[in-house]
């Protein structure tokens, strides 16, 4: 009893043991995001190795990504319907096991099945999972506390790329990976850390859930046997799901997960083909993994300072437009990449797109929970995620088919970047349609209903037509055609 008094809070507490929860999701996005990226440092030690071509070699990567987004509803439903802590534990020993299998590979199809599916399994039943914790904790200082948890990314790829670069020259890369196995297992303390909470909005559950619940156990009790027992229970546990994702049928979530796709095909495979680049115009395997550190370390303050600045009350409600704008820079970014061919030039590159990276990538959930609600929150970034599975498959591939037949990174590099200005292009035009289309309600509604004029009368006239609104909300409906109040 203790227990569920202790997991349960009236609202989001912004401190106390939520700062455990960030910290929780901070070494989650580590050992997830991080080691992820610092698979491109072995791509030069696979394609020498089996000698494969820069298409099939990137193949690893991708499945990795699409696996760890293609399951990302999967570990939604394990937290929900058992636990955080249970879905990050068992994530944590499938990507051990998959990375430390993955060293005893013979051929790239055997890294295709551990590194790639295993692992990246492993990790989707972490991630998003622990992401969303962090939003139940968290509510005024919710994205300073996503910039915290999401650094990790940065942070790790700052420590682990020269770390992964130098147990590779002591180990070779099967020795490199055994160890990174054994370093992922720190995602099953990170678990622990994952205590339940149950908010207010949580315990207003809908009551067409409560009445299927009570009718399925008093039908249970009456007929065990039946068939019409598991119907029954089938059209409850689909009620249910339905319920859970009915965010689907949103507009504005649908414009975000279509911006998503593109944006996802973008950001992918400089991840993998940064550090080849950087090699093929001449620059050594150290600055090369340098590269991949300073990404990591300016992602770390795009994270933070993002997160804290659109906290402040000027930027708090324009997080949406800070989100497309840091998309929109990283595009740009990729278009100028093809010119900058020495070391010098690479280094403030990797300072921008790094920074910006860290940026939208803070606001990502931000930006989801504005949409859908605290209470979806799991579920909509398990969908999130999983539009990013196919980008995150196919984009290193195509990058590396490019490369392969025009024998330059130039068109791989300007696909990505118009992907990501897209993106946000798609974004900026769906919010401009949505305020002129509000507008076109308001003096549509005026016009057809007198008493709303009384908006022009100051502070005590707003709360009236405030109650006027709710009250006559079905007369403006008939008289506004398509009108919708959400």
């Amino acid at each position: 009893m203790a227990k569920a008094k202790r997991a349960r809070s009236t609202a989001p507490p912004d401190g106390g043991w939520g700062w455990m929860i960030v910290v929780g999701c901070f070494l989650v996005t580590i050992c997830t995001r991080a080691v992820t990226r610092c698979i491109s440092i072995f791509f030069v030690e696979f394609q020498t190795y089996f000698t494969q071509d820069y298409a099939q070699t990137a193949w690893i990567h991708s499945i990795v990504d699409c696996m760890t987004m293609l399951c990302a509803p999967l570990g939604s439903v394990v937290s929900n319907h058992l636990s955080c802590q249970v879905g990050i534990m068992l994530g944590g020993l499938l990507a051990s096991t998959g990375l430390i299998l993955g060293s005893f590979a013979t051929s790239l199809k055997h890294l295709y099945l551990t590194l790639g599916v295993v692992t990246g399994l492993g990790f989707a039943l972490c991630y998003s999972p622990a992401i969303a914790m962090v939003g139940k904790y968290f509510s005024r200082r919710k994205a300073l506390a996503y910039g915290i948890a999401m650094s990790g990314s940065g942070i790790g790829t700052f420590v682990l790329a020269p770390v992964v670069q130098l147990l590779i020259e002591q180990f070779s890369w099967r020795g490199a990976l055994l160890i990174l196995g054994g370093f992922v297992l720190n995602l099953c303390v990170c678990g622990a850390l994952m205590r339940p909470i149950t908010l207010k909005e949580d315990h207003t559950t809908p009551e067409q859930n409560h009445v299927c619940r009570t009718q399925t156990r008093d039908f249970k009790r009456v007929s065990p046997c039946s068939i019409l027992t598991n119907k029954w229970v089938q059209t409850c546990l689909c009620c249910s799901l339905q319920q859970e994702y009915s965010f689907l049928l949103m507009s504005d979530f649908v414009v975000l997960a279509v911006s998503v796709l593109f944006m996802a095909y973008g950001c992918s495979p400089l991840f993998v083909y940064l550090v080849p680049y950087a090699l093929s115009v001449g620059v050594s395997h150290q600055q090369a993994a340098f590269l991949m550190s300073i990404l990591g370390v300016i992602d770390i303050i795009g994270n933070i300072t993002f997160g804290w600045l659109t906290d402040r009350r000027c930027l708090k409600n324009y997080r949406y437009v800070c989100y497309l704008f840091a998309v929109g820079l990283d595009g740009l970014c990729y278009l100028c990449l093809p010119m900058l061919q020495s070391l010098p030039l690479l280094v403030p590159f990797s300072c921008t797109f790094g920074y910006f990276d860290g940026a939208y990538v803070t606001l990502i959930p931000v930006v989801t929970a504005e949409i859908v609600g605290t209470t979806s929150l799991s579920s909509a970034l398990g969908v999130v995620y999983f539009l990013h599975a196919v980008p995150y498959l196919v984009s290193p591939p195509i990058a590396g088919w490019l490369v392969d037949a025009t024998g330059s990174y130039t068109a791989a590099f300007l696909l990505c970047g118009f992907s990501m200005i897209f993106s946000s292009v798609l974004l900026g035009f769906a919010r401009l349609v949505k305020k002129m289309r509000k507008t076109q309600l308001r003096f549509l509604a005026k016009e057809s209903d007198p008493k709303l004029q009384l908006w022009t009368n100051g502070s005590v006239a707003y709360s009236v037509a405030r109650g006027l609104d709710q009250k006559d909300e079905g007369s403006v409906a008939m008289a506004v055609p398509g009108y919708n109040p959400t």
